[in-house]
């Protein structure tokens, strides 16, 4: 058996791949990504903006990767010709169990950027996490669970 492969059954085994080890343990932070020229605060609560992409999964705390319930998301993209259009932005909470679900289009490309969804993300006792989602071309529904810094 190759040395990496063995590493990487260990650190599965212990945890240490990256996934949510439960209420114990710790899970390293999602990586931050830039926010970008659109952000607009105060969008509208709502977890749909389109059909064809869906994004859901557990908002979490990095030190405990126990979930948060009633985490803020908002949500903003370019629609199918690459243009970032108010209909297309959003505000979800977090349910009792940390759980969002969000449904839009697949964003269309703008000129030097692939397809992205940009989400802040925010909740009590943790800093503000900014990042991006990065459909590829066949995805339709995306399981991503979030991880805020404290």
């Amino acid at each position: 058996m190759r040395i990496g492969t063995l590493v990487a059954m260990v650190m599965l085994l212990a945890g240490l791949s990256g996934a949510p080890v439960g209420a114990q343990g710790s899970c390293p932070p999602t990586r931050a990504d830039m926010l970008g020229p659109f952000y607009k605060p105060d969008a509208p609560v709502r977890s749909r903006t389109g059909d064809g992409l869906v994004v859901s999964g557990t908002v979490r705390s990095a030190t405990t990767c126990a979930p948060l319930p009633g985490a803020r998301l908002e949500w903003w993209s370019a629609d199918t010709r690459g243009e970032y259009q108010d209909s297309l932005r959003a505000t979800q909470t977090a349910d009792s169990d940390g759980r969002y679900r969000y449904e839009t289009v697949f964003p269309g490309l703008y000129p030097g950027r692939p397809p992205h969804l940009h989400v802040r993300l925010s909740a009590p006792g943790h800093r503000v996490l900014v990042t991006q989602v990065y459909p590829k071309p066949n995805d339709r529904d995306i399981k991503l669970d979030f991880v805020l810094p404290q």
